[in-house]
């Protein structure tokens, strides 16, 4: 997909660029396949906030997507349309089964409308086709993987992103992640061929505070700005030195560098080389 530029007639407008959609192919979505989540504004029950620089930003339907396939193993579906999810950084596809059922899957960035995919065992490795992550062949990339087994797609989701088939061993399948770790996915976990569409969306530049205001992204403030009952940086005149003798801080106290903040240990035997190209075993 092409980037489109602008004519600078505002200084943010100078370097601000787009995208051309040039692939969508349809501008409203299929309205059974779509929801409507209340704005949280990122206050949970008792209205404090929990998530800082949320809220406000566009008014947006959620898109249901189908990221288990399990009840259309060995269907053929064909691409219907190719749209925008104001949910994610991907696109999504509109694909109707041989049954008459339509569903929305995560588009691979060469999808197009009229395209057949099918999700089975063992299909053939082309991009689209969803499969066991068992049955790939070595130096495939894959996408929309499943991690436990029966859970559905959890990872490889984002534009542009796709992870590797190194080897398949034993019952494991030796899978390469876009950050450079090398981890076990069980034989059984269906992966989707390809590479996830929008591969351009990580050159996007802004461009103006008030574009990050639509996507509901709120202003980041530097703790120094603060007072000190809202941030251990906080009080001062003017910008004055941290006076942090170990260092910078979390608003809430915590060493801001160095500290390992990884604590799912659990996952630990899943994983063969952290993303730093350390061996796990």
């Amino acid at each position: 997909m092409a980037i489109k530029k602008y004519k600078p007639t505002t200084p943010s407008r100078r370097f601000m660029t787009g995208l051309s959609f040039d692939e969508i192919t349809a501008t409203e979505p299929y309205k059974p396949l779509t929801t409507y989540f209340k704005a949280t504004a990122g206050r949970n029950s008792a209205g404090r906030v929990s998530v800082r620089h949320k809220g406000a930003g566009h008014k947006k339907l959620y898109r249901i997507i189908d990221f288990k396939f399990t009840d259309k193993l060995d269907i053929p579906a064909r691409v219907e349309t190719i749209e925008y999810d104001p949910y994610r950084s991907g696109f999504i596809a509109l694909v109707c089964y041989v049954d008459g059922e339509r569903r929305y899957v995560l588009a691979h960035k060469d999808m197009q409308v009229g395209d057949t995919i099918i999700t089975a065992a063992t299909a053939k490795p082309i991009a689209g086709n969803r499969m066991e992550i068992g049955n790939i062949p070595t130096g495939i990339v894959v996408y929309n993987v499943e991690m436990i087994v029966g859970q559905g797609a959890t990872a490889i989701r984002s534009a542009g992103s796709s992870a590797t088939v190194i080897s398949q061993e034993g019952e494991y399948t030796q899978l390469k992640m876009p950050s450079g770790e090398i981890r076990l996915v069980h034989k059984k976990c269906y992966a989707t061929v390809g590479t996830v569409s929008n591969i351009d969306w990580n050159q996007i530049t802004i461009g103006k505070a008030g574009r990050s205001r639509w996507m509901g992204i709120r202003p980041t403030v530097l703790g120094s700005s603060m007072n000190p009952v809202d941030h251990p940086h906080g009080w001062g005149e003017g910008h004055q030195s941290l006076g942090q003798r170990k260092g910078p801080k979390t608003p809430q106290g915590k060493l801001a560098r160095g500290i390992k903040t990884r604590n799912r240990k659990y996952t630990d035997r899943w994983i063969l080389r952290t993303r730093s190209g350390k061996l796990m075993w």
